[in-house]
């Protein structure tokens, strides 16, 4: 988000959201009737703050100059800087699994290898549009923050898990994969390495580690060969040939 905002359709989804937290104390009216496009300067400049320096480390004065606002504009939005992190990290992670709660349906109808295909390609462009939010859910994953770990990396970890887990249960009820598979394992392998394919194109320095791509190698092909390999371990005779 620091380079590219939230596309103002996506916005609308996060309003009823912005409802929900002035209910709960996360932010005031003032905040949730600001103009789309303020509201998304500030979320920026706070996710850019976390990003740079840690959560526990965000300075409240670099974040108003960051977002071009008083700094008593943002105790007036969200209280104290502890209200303004807690916003940040709840409205990241409302806004993630909303996502692909939007989105299961559709991938469960699909062919398996069309399915997996789908969620991984799309992901990662949405994740492109999106990169305020993936560095600031990358920098709890994988910098080991604990204070994120529960409340940031738990929660959008077990909505990507849900997704592959229910694809591959649809994917059995259709003849696709054998009934005999250890599901919840199988879930969890198959989940494992498409984060772990998808991190890699959009966090370089995990691709040095994994190797996933380079110049003669495109992501293309190793989603490709990846679908392939989960079909030919777990699919149907005719799945799998």
């Amino acid at each position: 988000m620091s380079s590219q905002s939230i596309d103002l359709t996506e916005w609308k989804q996060i309003t009823a959201r912005l409802l929900e937290f002035e209910q709960e104390g996360l932010v005031t009216r003032t905040f949730r009737r600001l103009d789309p496009q303020r509201q998304q300067a500030v979320l920026a400049a706070i996710l850019d703050e976390a990003i740079e320096k840690g959560p526990t480390a965000i300075n409240i004065k670099q974040v108003a100059e960051r977002a071009e606002v008083a700094i008593g504009s943002l105790y007036q939005y969200f209280g104290s800087r502890e209200g303004l992190l807690n916003f940040a990290i709840e409205l990241c992670v409302h806004y993630m699994t909303d996502m692909f709660e939007t989105y299961s349906p559709l991938l469960m109808e699909l062919p398996l290898a069309e399915g997996l295909t789908a969620y991984l390609n799309t992901g990662v462009e949405w994740s492109q549009t999106q990169m305020g939010m993936i560095q600031f859910l990358a920098r709890a994953a994988y910098h080991g923050d604990p204070e994120l770990a529960d409340r940031v990396v738990k929660p959008i970890g077990t909505a990507m898990r849900t997704i592959v887990h229910d694809m591959l249960a649809r994917a059995v009820e259709r003849g696709e994969v054998r009934s005999d598979i250890d599901l919840e394992a199988t879930t969890r392998a198959v989940n494992a390495a498409l984060i772990a394919l998808g991190d890699s194109q959009l966090l370089p320095y995990l691709n040095n580690y994994f190797q996933v791509t380079d110049r003669k190698v495109s992501a293309q092909r190793v989603t490709d060969a990846l679908v392939a390999l989960i079909l030919r371990g777990i699919g149907t005779a005719n799945q799998a040939s």
